[in-house]
């Protein structure tokens, strides 16, 4: 089947409801990558939406995404009926997603053979990642906070669960939108493996405070422990300077993938303006959230840092005025 068959048009309401920026990075590309990588993004949302009702035990969780992982692979024909799930959601956009897992399925078996198998790898990797979490923190809380080990848990986490997304948007952009331009694809890969992992970090060191309220801690225990701290530590906003070295040498770590990332966008056809657009949002929001995180106090718990809406809308705008002069756009993204 071809795309022209896959119609997205009732779920982009629930695809809004359930991003931010993203929803606008997804309307912006080009319709022949839109309906896929809008649904890959569904189907991931869906499965993190699972993973984080909080309400059902555990174990109840990890079934329920072993259950939607079998689904999507194509490897069970069993219909989900996430109903019960989503009646524990705070977000009305969350509860309705759930209760549509199986359309969700069903346009992803509509797919052409090459879509269907890059979505399903790249979702394959994903719920592997949630799982790992799941497990990692059961049991978790804020008076007993689990930490990930060492950099190479932090590294494999942002990989899993977004550094396979830059992989899935490459591979599907090449095959669908220049699959005759000149580019060096074993680099690209890299570059957007990189830009994924950066977009991740982000998220990871914007949230710390939330994270650590729920009994998480994606601070590396080898690199806190080098500084004389324990996760408990960084729920004490006082804590700021002895925790910065820590968490600037990963502040630097993302600002060095979302370089990477702007190098990947920058290494597109140029006749692929769409494409374009789509990739240098989130790196410009991104750079801009990592400035807003150098300059604050990130143990602040009672205070959410984050990029306004106003911002946002700048940047969208400045990058469309810019578009066209290749100089003046190529410099937003390394000032």
């Amino acid at each position: 089947m071809g795309n022209e068959l896959l119609n997205l048009e009732p779920l982009w309401p629930v695809l809004r409801d359930t991003s931010r920026s993203f929803y606008w990075t997804l309307r912006v590309l080009p319709k022949t990558v839109r309906p896929q990588i809008g649904l890959a993004y569904l189907l991931a949302r869906a499965t993190d939406t699972v993973a984080d009702t909080g309400l059902v035990p555990v174990a109840g969780r990890l079934e329920a995404l072993r259950l939607f992982r079998e689904r999507i692979q194509g490897r069970s024909g069993a219909a989900l009926d996430f109903g019960a799930l989503s009646q524990h959601q705070a977000s009305a956009a969350e509860a309705k997603l759930l209760t549509k897992a199986e359309t969700l399925v069903a346009l992803l078996e509509a797919l052409p053979v090459l879509d269907r198998q890059l979505v399903r790898a790249v979702l394959e990797t994903i719920v592997s990642g949630q799982e790992l979490d799941l497990e990692r923190f059961d049991g978790a809380s804020v008076s007993a906070i689990k930490v990930l080990s060492t950099e190479t848990d932090l590294d494999d986490y942002t990989y899993r669960v977004a550094g396979c997304v830059g992989e899935f948007w490459t591979k599907i952009c090449r095959a669908r939108v220049f699959p005759g331009a000149q580019l060096n694809d074993a680099v690209l890969l890299e570059q957007g493996v990189r830009f994924g992992k950066g977009l991740q970090l982000v998220n990871i060191l914007r949230d710390l405070p939330a994270d650590l309220r729920q009994g998480r801690c994606y601070l590396p225990a080898a690199e806190l422990q080098a500084m004389g701290l324990s996760p408990s530590d960084l729920l004490k906003s006082e804590n700021i300077q002895r925790v910065r070295p820590v968490y600037d040498r990963w502040l630097n770590r993302a600002e060095g993938h979302l370089r990477a990332g702007w190098t990947y966008t920058n290494s597109l056809p140029r006749n692929c303006r769409r494409v374009r657009l789509a990739c240098a949002w989130p790196v410009l929001i991104g750079q801009r959230t990592l400035a807003l995180l150098r300059d604050q106090n990130v143990l602040d718990g009672d205070r959410r840092i984050k990029i306004t809406r106003p911002e946002v809308r700048a940047i969208f705008l400045k990058s469309l005025v810019l578009l066209p002069f290749r100089d003046r756009w190529r410099a937003m993204g390394e000032a």
